[in-house]
């Protein structure tokens, strides 16, 4: 009976191997077919050209034409850029290039800014000092009337006596 079991065990495992072959090779089967119909579908799309109406080309155009022109009255490079683009504008002239039709404005903004900060600061301090004045000047005159009153009663103390 032994003989007989290993017998049947090795033929199970012999199928079962074999069957797990043919999976394998039907799955890769699949997997090639699965990318075969892929790269079918991707073949068959086809990008079709945008078609765009004559009115809008001309539209198009238009504003194409309003924004590249620069009237006669400017100057190119405007005048007094460069002092305005500080170190900015010397390397602008030093690489030849011409400065951007607008300036940027963000040192601008962030100096003033910055000085706006400092003056309210500045008006806050001084109202702070003006207040401690005054509050130094209600404490001197309490101390002094707290004197005279204290004076008062040691004299009124004196005259019962």
């Amino acid at each position: 009976e032994e003989d007989l079991l290993n017998d049947v065990c090795r033929e199970v495992v012999e199928k079962w191997s074999e069957s797990q072959i043919v999976d394998a090779k039907e799955t890769k089967e699949d997997e090639l077919r699965a990318i075969a119909s892929m790269m079918e579908k991707q073949a068959k799309i086809v990008v079709k050209p945008k078609e765009v109406s004559q009115e809008e080309q001309q539209r198009k155009a238009a504003l194409l034409a309003q924004y590249a022109n620069v009237t006669d009255e400017e100057e190119y490079p405007f005048p007094g850029l460069d002092e305005t683009l500080g170190f900015a504008g010397e390397l602008l002239s030093a690489l030849n290039t011409p400065p951007a039709l607008f300036r940027n404005t963000n040192v601008e903004d962030v100096v003033n800014a910055r000085k706006l900060e400092r003056e309210l600061l500045r008006d806050e301090f001084q109202k702070k000092k003006e207040q401690d004045k005054l509050q130094r000047e209600k404490d001197k005159l309490a101390k002094q009337e707290r004197k005279e009153k204290e004076k008062k009663r040691t004299q009124k103390g004196e005259r019962k006596r």
